[in-house]
């Protein structure tokens, strides 16, 4: 009789960054968030005992492996690594290149997942080694075909996803092929534009990572909060809050916070007080603190874990999130605006 195999999980994770001659601003800033980002990968793979592995492409109107299918524990700091050049932007080709070179990698053993996250500051104007289309359709269309082909032809273990610059970016990726809940607008005017980009990369590929554990292995909705976690976690690693020291009010229609809670005599509003749903993508400031809430009970819990378990440990900067499908759990985070506008069919957190 044959020894039964372990099937450990091995996730072979592909970062593709723009370095074409726009991102000269960031470059310094881009290389200490990347390596902060592979910490929060290693250390989260320690956590959870997965076997996690890296490549890193970097593309202009040429496309460079900088790092092959590396163990995370082992990879160097993207310092000497990551340069800005000069050039244009061959974005269709760099997502194509990473993802066939993924699949040279042979998965007869061990249960693997496959995630490609694509960081750019601008738009296709360069694949092929043609500087020069620019949008031109003769000489685009032939890579449209080719990745729209691609993204629709991805294994159900495999995950694509994509930073872009503003909400045209995001959908000119659709029509790539990239899912729309795997595409995420960043700030590429800015240097904490470039920091909250890789803490919003960093939350998604834990929440990836934590996926895993529950046998998901591929998903169309890698950038939201709150889906890959449980009330026994939750109760767990949270403190419960006294169900006497706040209360939840149902949101009918949308309407200005402060506005709301005015409308409503037993309670007061206080700056910092009150904590709204999450649910459309939205900043969350490092000192905005956050609740879990379980559907069915109301019972509220938070925490100095509660980020950490959203959204990754080590993420101290802006994370840009919104809300996942949990059907045993809903997130609110702290307001301190008197204008947020609260969304109908959503409830008000406010602590009393």
């Amino acid at each position: 009789m044959s020894a039964k195999r372990i099937q450990h999980k091995v996730n072979h994770v592909a970062l593709v960054v723009d370095s074409s001659g726009s991102m000269r601003p960031h470059e310094s800033q881009l290389i200490r968030v990347v390596d902060e980002f592979v910490a929060g990968l290693k250390a989260e793979s320690d956590k959870l005992g997965h076997e996690t592995r890296i490549s890193l492409y970097s593309f202009d109107h040429r496309v460079e492996n900088l790092v092959w299918d590396m163990d995370v524990k082992h990879l160097p700091s993207m310092r000497g690594l990551y340069k800005v050049n000069n050039g244009a932007t061959a974005l269709i080709e760099a997502s194509l290149k990473s993802l066939d070179d993924l699949d040279h990698i042979w998965e007869e053993y061990g249960e693997h997942s496959f995630l490609q996250i694509v960081v750019t500051d601008g738009e296709e104007n360069a694949s092929g080694g043609d500087r020069r289309h620019d949008g031109d359709m003769a000489v685009l269309g032939p890579w449209l075909e080719k990745i729209s082909a691609r993204m629709d032809g991805l294994p159900d273990h495999w995950t694509s996803a994509i930073l872009v610059p503003h909400s045209l970016a995001k959908r000119t990726a659709q029509n790539y092929g990239f899912p729309a809940g795997n595409i995420a607008i960043w700030d590429a005017d800015s240097q904490e534009g470039v920091k909250e980009a890789i803490g919003t990369v960093r939350a998604a590929a834990t929440s990836f990572l934590r996926g895993r554990e529950k046998g998901v292995r591929g998903t169309k909705n890698l950038f939201a909060v709150g889906q890959d976690i449980s009330i026994d976690e939750v109760r767990a690693n949270l403190e419960p809050v006294a169900a006497d020291t706040f209360r939840l009010l149902e949101v009918d229609t949308d309407v200005a916070i402060r506005a709301f809670v005015d409308a409503h005599p037993e309670v007061t509003y206080q700056r910092g007080s009150c904590y709204y749903q999450l649910g459309s993508r939205v900043q969350v400031q490092p000192d905005k603190e956050v609740i879990v809430v379980e559907k069915d009970t109301d019972r509220a819990y938070t925490g100095d874990a509660a980020r950490s378990l959203l959204f990754g440990a080590g993420i101290q900067g802006t994370v840009s999130v919104k809300a996942g499908s949990n059907p045993e759990l809903e997130v609110y985070v702290q307001s301190r605006s008197v204008n947020r506008k609260l969304k109908a069919k959503t409830r008000l957190l406010i602590m009393l």
